[in-house]
């Protein structure tokens, strides 16, 4: 039976709502609401870059989607939806960000030509846990400071992070960044359209992510790709789990370093079993490479770029 609203967590859905053209105004409003513009400096048109047909049964990979655009004014901004913290994402973040901003000289064009780049990026786990960094609240900028006297510049570069669990869920969302993360947070879970959402823009959002909108074949598409945001989950945990459990059994029983094999050869399993699931079959070459590795990191590595990965090339690099 189908949820009133799909999960706009998910890639097919994300996608949907703010990064196809009919639903440029959402995209405008979401900008506009996480950066927090006043009417002035608002964000009033933009250009969806390299637009991607939107998959009508093919699943996206499930980790990371995006959404890149410009805006009236030439800034680009690079719109991130990451389900799952995986190792290195915030280095990750940062070269995608740079990578956005290099990647606009061309042939002839000097630096000036050059616009600011914006990150925003929606998190569905905390990146800097509370318990952690208590001052980094559920809705971060980032942007280069001088170290001495503490004068901001170098703005080419800036990164804005929404954190969906860290929203206080004990009262109704009041601003316009907590309407977001509630929207994300609960949709799935919505019975109807509640008072607090009742307003443009999310009322519109909802209406895209409603699933009696959805064909058969786009609603299999949701429901498999929700399913493989679980089955990413589930090889993660076992893999560290497995990995830590057996090596402290046996460091405890055998010592330290015989431990450490049986988590390296733990890591392998899970390694091997998820690669058969996504029917990725590794060369000689390559199970040499796996067998030979004695680092639980870059095992556990390899592992997480096996859950997106179009090869078993591309898992191990």
């Amino acid at each position: 039976m189908r949820t009133l609203f799909a999960d706009p967590k998910t890639d097919f859905v994300f996608k949907r709502i703010f990064g196809t053209e009919e639903h440029k105004p959402l995209l405008m409003a979401l900008l506009n609401g996480l950066l927090e513009l006043d009417e002035a400096h608002r964000v009033v048109e933009v250009e969806l870059l390299s637009p991607e047909q939107r998959p009508q049964v093919q699943e996206l990979k499930f980790s990371i989607v995006d959404v890149k655009c410009t805006d009236a004014r030439g800034t680009h901004y690079v719109v991130e939806m990451q389900v799952l913290n995986v190792e290195g994402f915030e280095k990750r973040v940062v070269y995608n960000v740079a990578k956005a901003y290099t990647g606009q000289l061309g042939v002839g064009q000097t630096y000036p030509d050059l616009n600011d780049v914006i990150g925003v990026t929606i998190c569905d786990f905390e990146l800097w846990p509370y318990r952690e960094s208590p001052r980094v609240p559920m809705l971060s900028r980032w942007r280069m400071q001088e170290q001495h006297g503490g004068a901001r510049g170098l703005g080419q570069l800036q990164f804005v992070f929404l954190e969906l669990p860290k929203y206080d869920a004990s009262r109704p969302p009041r601003t316009a960044v907590e309407k977001w993360a509630y929207f994300f947070r609960e949709a799935i879970h919505l019975r109807g359209v509640p008072e607090v959402l009742a307003e443009r823009p999310f009322v519109d959002a909802l209406e895209a992510a409603r699933a009696a909108g959805f064909t058969e074949e786009e609603w299999d598409a949701y429901i498999r790709a929700g399913m493989a945001i679980q089955d990413e989950r589930g090889a993660l945990s076992l893999a560290r789990k497995q990995g830590l459990q057996e090596g402290r059994q046996e460091g405890r029983q055998e010592g330290l370093q015989e431990g450490m094999q049986q988590g390296l050869r733990a890591l392998r399993t899970a390694l091997y079993e998820l690669l058969r699931q996504r029917g990725l079959a590794p060369g000689p070459q390559e199970q040499a490479r796996v067998e030979g590795c004695e680092d639980l990191g870059t095992l556990q590595r390899w592992l997480v770029q096996a859950l997106s990965a179009a090869s078993v090339t591309d898992a191990l690099r």
